[in-house]
């Protein structure tokens, strides 16, 4: 009976210890709340003496004292930075920052010492924006927006200077080097950039003027994301209308460029080729390579200008190096550009190693657009089928059957190179020589000029040899070259991803295991001895059966 009352007393100390918490933290929560309403009213009580007179202008510092920004602080706050913010917007809307004409000498110490604050606070937001949390990098980045905005519309002949050359350039900055800035870039683009075209064209000039200087990895990476998503290109009579500002038709007696297409294409072909001429990683050069036809180059007036990028690229080698053919290719054929060098280079690119890389499914899917032309030389054509052919000698299974039916797509598209299947020998004695010393092969794989190693005076003899390949299903794709041309083309996506697994669960059944009639047997003779052979039987005589192959190979006496 005394344990019970001794547990019962401890039961209720234990929830008068927690009713006590509770009221102590309900009491610290309406402590902190009187607290926070008590700072919000004298803020907004400070804020309210300074747009009633001058003579609270010092309310100013005070605010800017409250910021708490200082030493590396994550939680700045936020509603003095608000409070500042429209404090300041109507010192600019109503032209209290600008010395009047005929002002006397403490007007304009009082003008001077408002644009030191306004400078103070400006870099408190771009403090808050480099280096605290996201939530308070969005908030600060806001703020700045709505202040330059006010400055742009109401300070004449200065809205281009302040979102080109003024305190945008600061912002944009801090925004690419902002700290755990992910959500303020994406806050960015979705809520200025993609929506409002003057924001869209004046960030192409803020990454033209910052990517001028070099940049490390990270920074580029984030400056491709921002331009890669700006892949809407306006068509030339569109009608410019969604802007962050109210921009007039004409400045300063010109026309707007906000209001040109070609304008808008010349700063973001700028802010490209900024980009472009950086210290790229592989990754990103290989990023920028698959952009080029669906959205960098659409934004170029001049297309030549990608050419340096593409050679540069193209030297890398690899996969790096097919990349760059393709935006070439795209160049040639929609931009008309003239690059007389193309086909060399994509003949330099069949080798053996490409066979055998991973990359082989994508060169020939972007082989069979570059060959797709039906204007092309014979010459050349018949060059590129006879390298093929001389490299599915030794290629992978898995290559070989890709290659035959891209053969005989090109035969078909080049019915001139047909001749390289069935030559003919009519001269008696030249045959008679050949029968008995062998034939040269014409073609010389060791020129890197596809219309000069006279593969169309050559013949297709390595395609018939892969009729005797191994593997039975290369064996039986080569063997379409013999026979007549009835198809009209093979689809070459279906072959293109073939690999080792795919060609053995295809032979042996993917569904179901393989089912044998008669189990196959390792010999053909049976023997009855494993490890001995002529032992005697049982009548004295010899065992005369043949020996097992392990005992032809060892000696086990």
């Amino acid at each position: 009976m005394a344990k019970q009352e001794v547990s019962s007393k401890a039961t209720k100390k234990r929830k008068n210890a927690g009713a006590e918490d509770a009221a102590a933290n309900s009491k610290r929560r309406a402590v902190a709340s009187t607290a926070a309403e008590a700072e919000q009213a004298k803020i907004e009580e400070l804020e309210n003496q300074i747009a009633e007179s001058r003579k609270h202008y010092n309310n100013i510092a005070t605010l800017l004292s409250m910021l708490n920004v200082g030493n590396g602080s994550k939680k700045p706050n936020l509603p003095v930075a608000v409070a500042l913010c429209r404090v300041f917007s109507r010192l600019i809307a109503g032209g209290y920052l600008k010395v009047p004409k005929g002002a006397t000498e403490q007007e304009e110490i009082v003008v001077a010492w408002l644009k030191e604050r306004l400078q103070e606070y400006q870099k408190a937001l771009l403090q808050i924006i480099r280096h605290a949390d996201s939530s308070s990098q969005i908030t600060a980045f806001t703020l700045c927006m709505r202040l330059n905005n006010v400055r742009a519309k109401n300070i004449p002949g200065s809205e281009t200077q302040a979102w080109t050359t003024g305190f945008f350039a600061n912002v944009f900055e801090a925004l690419i080097e902002a700290d755990g800035g992910d959500a303020l870039r994406d806050e960015f683009m979705k809520k200025y950039v993609l929506a409002h075209e003057d924001i869209r064209y004046y960030t192409f000039v803020q990454i033209a003027t910052y990517a001028a200087s070099e940049r490390d990895i990270q920074v580029l990476e984030r400056l491709i994301s921002i331009l890669s998503q700006c892949d809407s290109v306006p068509a030339q009579d569109h009608q410019f209308g969604n802007f962050f500002t109210t921009p007039e038709r004409k400045e300063n007696g010109k026309k707007n460029p906000l209001f040109s297409v070609n304008a808008h294409k010349k700063r973001a072909q700028d802010a490209w080729l900024a980009v472009l001429r950086n210290s790229l990683s592989e990754s990103q050069r290989k990023a920028l390579l698959r952009l080029i036809s669906p959205v960098i180059a659409r934004w170029f007036q001049r297309p030549e200008l990608l050419m340096d990028f593409l050679t540069d690229s193209y030297n890398v080698g690899g996969s790096t190096s097919l990349l760059a053919l393709s935006g070439l290719f795209y160049l040639i054929q929609e931009k008309n550009l003239d690059y007389p060098q193309f086909y060399t280079k994509l003949y330099s690119l069949l080798d053996a190693d490409l066979l055998h890389s991973k990359h082989r499914s994508r060169f020939f899917r972007l082989m069979d657009t570059f060959l797709g032309s039906s204007h092309l030389p014979v010459t050349l054509v018949a060059s590129f089928i006879k390298r093929l052919a001389r490299l599915a000698l030794n290629a992978p299974p898995t290559a070989i059957v890709t290659i035959v039916p891209f053969i005989y797509n090109l035969l078909k598209n080049h019915p001139t190179c047909t001749f390289m299947l069935h030559r003919e020998i009519r001269d008696e004695a030249w045959k008679a020589d050949i029968e008995a010393d062998g034939f040269e092969d014409p073609f010389d794989p060791d020129e890197p000029d596809p219309t000069q190693t006279d593969a169309i005076e050559s013949c297709l003899w390595e395609i018939e040899t892969l009729q005797s390949h191994y593997h039975p299903n290369v064996a039986a794709i080569a063997r379409i070259i013999s026979e007549q041309f009835t198809k009209p083309s093979y689809n070459l996506e279906d072959f293109l991803d073939y690999t080792y697994q795919g060609m053995t669960m295809t032979e042996l059944g993917a569904e179901e295991k393989p089912s044998f009639k008669k189990p196959p047997v390792v010999e053909f003779f049976i023997p009855k001895r494993i490890f001995t052979g002529r032992l005697l039987d049982e009548d004295g005589g010899v065992d005369t059966a043949p020996g097992s192959m392990l005992r032809e190979l060892w000696d086990f006496s």
